[in-house]
């Protein structure tokens, strides 16, 4: 029997659902500018995807978000007309989340190349920067907590947000190195003015929270324009980061500066039990308690299987 290829879909539901063959005849008359090379620079480590996969998922995903950019631009255009403002037009923001080692790098890249034109600037930014610096969560306990919501600085990621939306000529912020594992001293990234600005991170979905008076503030979730969850079985998650863990332990662990060197020391083994404990105390829990209930605040999830092969894609019923 052939694969149903139109939208599954229940009446009430939130989400129209399409299988990936259906996804794919959206963008089928579409011409991908995308060389093997610059895939190859955007691959993440583990990751398999190929130029058929981008043609086929993420080039209608770009095409979707070419429409909505469009019609924020027109609205933007309307709405200063009406009040009588002459405004430059607002970044476009897009927010992209998912666990660890599911893939969200990738697509964060990818997106940032198929958007990037002559006359649009994409730029790319992760939420990493604003983890707190080592020595900060050490002094409040919260090494073994990494990536959750309270390891960050909100307060600076929320500023950062804002003053781009709010078209600010430069706006800096602070870089995160994965071979020391922490904050680079001293150094910055600087954001002029794009046409869009993609934020990847793993709780970049999260809703505002309530303040110690009762109070609902912002969160950086509001300002974004369009939102993508990527998302996956836990288990297939889980097998993709040990792997990975595993072929970091013979390439990036064993530069002399990386935080993880003795892991490339030690036998595979003990290094296969740390991967392990690692996902079950920090990266599993962050994953079932505040990334995945995120999900269904996303526009668009792109479902994957258990070897990273993207299946449906659910979008939001606008």
């Amino acid at each position: 029997m052939a694969e149903p290829t139109g939208p599954e879909n229940a009446p009430s539901g939130t989400y129209l659902t399409l299988r990936r063959s259906h996804w794919a005849e959206l963008a089928r008359t579409r011409r991908l500018e995308l060389s093997e090379a610059t895939l190859d620079s955007i691959r993440a480590l583990g990751d398999p995807i190929d130029l058929d996969i981008v043609r086929q998922v993420y080039l209608p995903l770009t095409e979707l978000i070419n429409l909505y950019i469009d019609h924020s631009t027109s609205l933007s255009r309307q709405s200063d007309w009406f009040l009588g403002l002459n405004n430059p037009p607002t970044p476009f923001i897009i927010g992209v989340a998912g666990s660890v080692a599911v893939g969200k790098s990738t697509t964060s890249r990818l997106l940032r190349e198929l958007l990037t034109g002559p006359r649009r600037r994409v730029e790319l930014v992760t939420t990493d920067g604003f983890l707190l610096p080592n020595r900060k969560l050490e002094r409040l306990s919260l090494m073994d907590r990494k990536g959750f919501p309270e390891s960050y600085d909100q307060q600076a990621l929320l500023r950062f947000v804002t003053d781009v939306k709010a078209g600010r000529p430069e706006v800096l912020a602070p870089v995160y190195s994965h071979l020391t594992y922490d904050i680079v001293p001293d150094q910055q990234v600087t954001v002029r003015q794009p046409d869009v600005l993609i934020v990847e991170g793993l709780n970049v979905l999260q809703p505002a929270r309530p303040r110690p008076d009762g109070r609902i503030g912002l969160a950086v979730s509001d300002f974004f324009d369009f939102t993508v969850y990527v998302d996956a079985p836990d288990q297939a998650v889980k097998s993709w980061f040990l792997d990975r863990f595993m072929r970091l332990r013979q390439t990036a662990f064993t530069d002399p500066s990386s935080y993880f060197r003795r892991f490339a020391q030690v036998p595979e083994a003990e290094a296969k039990a740390m991967a392990n404990r690692t996902w079950d105390t920090i990266n599993g829990p962050n994953l079932a308690t505040n990334i995945k209930p995120t999900r269904g605040r996303a526009t668009v999830v792109i479902g994957k299987g258990a070897n990273h092969t993207i299946e449906r894609i659910r979008i939001r019923k606008v």
